[in-house]
């Protein structure tokens, strides 16, 4: 019998690197995500296909089901990454994939990969479904993250989350700005690999914790923000408490100065999207730079 599940991508609004340490961040999920289709066979195999947004194959595989061993591959990293998660969700319960002849995998996204809305978190989101095991756990045995990612994946609403002596504390908000018709979403063409990113802030020597408690601040004033110029201040605050913890630049400081509205990285500061603030000029001001994915808000965030 067919299975089908479903995970919603994710954007990072606030909170970005500071959620790995207890802060409070503003997450959004998004109206994309990724599919996961599984078929009973009787090939003997785990057959893995995965999809782009385009029903393009990106990614192949065929594992042997009783110890899931990589029999041939389009790319042996990532076939390594997906036998790494299906082996700890077996351990996890050891009903899954028992008693089959055969299964076909297929996931298929509704994004551009190199977009960074959540390839790995809805793929991690999706496994956990099928598998039946729980996907935070999922998540932090095969990988390092703050998990906002998976919750993201199981909301359908924007959510506040913080990590509480490693538990997650996820919480629906009516997060649904008046100003949203001034938001954009801007595609830097930089993928960045959130497992670098994280790997490198664990590594900076961030002293004491008293910028935790600004970013938190900071998220509930710009849950609360009434207008565009009170939230455009308080993103430009962000910027510069998190530019100030990693030694950056800020990303409207470094490569868009004259841009007359207010600009936030998202996620793994230098790549995928920035949030700008402005109207519709805001989409020729970017075209112009190169940059063609400029996104309004609404047409993004569910």
């Amino acid at each position: 019998m067919r299975q089908t599940f479903y995970s919603n991508g994710k954007l990072l609004l606030s909170g970005e690197y500071a959620i790995l340490d207890g802060a409070l961040g503003l997450a959004l999920p998004v109206r994309y995500g990724q599919w996961l289709h599984v078929m009973p066979t009787s090939t003997g195999l785990l057959q893995w296909t995965s999809l782009d947004e385009n029903n393009a194959v990106w990614f192949q595989a065929n594992l042997a089901l009783n110890n899931l061993a990589v029999i041939s591959t389009s790319d042996q990293e990532i076939a390594q990454t997906l036998v790494t998660l299906l082996l700890e969700a077996k351990a996890q319960n050891s009903a899954f994939l028992s008693h089959i002849q055969g299964i076909a995998v297929e996931t298929q996204l509704n994004f551009p990969r190199l977009w960074g809305l959540g390839t790995s978190s809805t793929l991690i989101n999706n496994i956990a479904q099928w598998a039946g095991v729980d996907a935070y756990t999922l998540l932090w045995k095969t990988a390092d993250g703050s998990g906002y990612d998976i919750a993201c994946a199981q909301h359908q609403h924007p959510i506040t989350y913080r990590l509480q002596h490693g538990v997650p504390q996820v919480e629906e908000v009516a997060f649904d700005p008046p100003f949203k018709d001034s938001l954009y979403w801007v595609y830097l063409n930089q993928k960045q690999r959130t497992t670098a990113a994280v790997a490198a802030y664990r590594k900076q020597p961030l002293g004491n914790d008293s910028w935790l408690q600004d970013i938190s601040t900071l998220t509930t004033k710009m849950i609360a923000a009434s207008s565009l110029n009170e939230f455009e201040t308080l993103i430009e605050q962000h910027e510069a408490i998190i530019a100030e913890v990693l030694g950056r630049t800020p990303v409207k400081a470094e490569r868009f100065p004259e841009y007359p509205g207010a600009l936030k990285s998202l996620g793994a500061w230098g790549g995928d999207f920035v949030l700008a603030t402005g109207n519709q000029e805001a989409i020729t001001y970017f075209k112009a730079k190169g940059l063609s994915t400029c996104i309004p808000y609404v047409h993004m965030v569910r």
